[in-house]
């Protein structure tokens, strides 16, 4: 068992009739993920996959129906703000918003709004959570991980995959496997994930994976280094990115000075953090 999801958690996808809702919904429930409803409005009273999944009109009401916890979005990103407001007033304690493009303005308003619920938001623009052989929610591909006990924070998509992938080729388990989205602006941090791993039993070691833009990394290590127990190891990409281009995400552009990979490496290697150069380097400083 993991952080944040584990295999009885039960999950409703907010846009489930759209394509992509309607395949990951699938690939969720054939990793064993406990689905319970689909929401789309106007919709209400469908089913699903082969009549496995009912869907609902409010999320409100697929809650009092189905007990659901967790929320997947696969909404348009003009909805996606209304559609997190809607989880968070119908009671559901983890949002996973998938959805990008999603207006830095309707983030920003979403977070504040958030703060005063007992919601918790991972995302936007994110690939979802992975607890290895228990459940997943989101995009990230269940076959590329096993069960273990090393946890990973990232915001990177795609290099989340290759670095899973990696700690399985080397016999390497994963408690868990959050990817925190890479927007300017997102919901859970980094701080606040480490903190979840390390106060949780089944996570021994954690790998965060970072890039260049903003400070999250050097919030990261500043927190390391004062409350941090576990070993971390780190891998920042992004070197060569020249300022003032966005490199891939929202959120991945050097401003000036701030947010290249020199000063998040440094300010990771002073809390004591194991520097990877590349994903292949990553077993090896674990193992260390």
């Amino acid at each position: 068992m993991g952080i944040l999801i584990h295999k009885g958690t039960k999950v409703l996808i907010q846009g489930i009739t759209g394509h992509e809702g309607l395949f990951h919904t699938q690939k969720m429930m054939d990793f064993g993920t406990h689905i319970v409803a689909g929401v789309t409005p106007g919709r209400g009273g469908e089913w699903v996959l082969d009549g496995k999944i009912p869907v609902f009109d409010s999320v409100k009401t697929a809650v009092d129906m189905t007990g659901a916890e967790v929320s997947a979005l696969f909404v348009p990103a003009r909805f996606a703000a209304d559609a997190m407001y809607e989880a968070a007033d119908a009671g559901i304690s983890l949002i996973v918003c998938i959805t990008e493009g999603i207006p830095i303005a309707d983030t920003m308003r979403v977070h504040e709004y958030l703060s005063h619920t007992g919601t918790l938001l991972i995302g936007p623009n994110s690939p979802g959570i992975l607890t290895p052989g228990e459940s997943k929610t989101g995009i990230i591909p269940g076959e590329i991980a096993k069960p273990g006990s090393v946890g990973v924070v990232s915001r990177s998509g795609t290099l989340t995959y290759e670095v899973l992938y990696t700690l399985m080729s080397n016999n390497i388990g994963v408690s868990t496997c959050v990817g925190i989205g890479g927007d300017p602006i997102v919901g859970m941090n980094f701080v606040e994930v480490l903190r979840l791993f390390e106060d949780d039993p089944h996570t021994e070691q954690v790998v965060l994976i970072g890039e260049i833009g903003g400070n999250e990394e050097e919030k990261a290590a500043d927190f390391i280094s004062r409350e941090m127990t576990k070993p971390v190891v780190a891998l920042v990409v992004g070197k060569n990115s020249p300022s003032g281009k966005r490199m891939g995400h929202a959120g991945a552009i050097i401003e000036g000075s701030t947010g290249s990979v020199q000063e998040k490496v440094e300010a990771l290697a002073k809390a004591a953090v194991k520097i990877a150069e590349t994903p292949d380097d990553i077993p090896s400083l674990l193992l260390k």
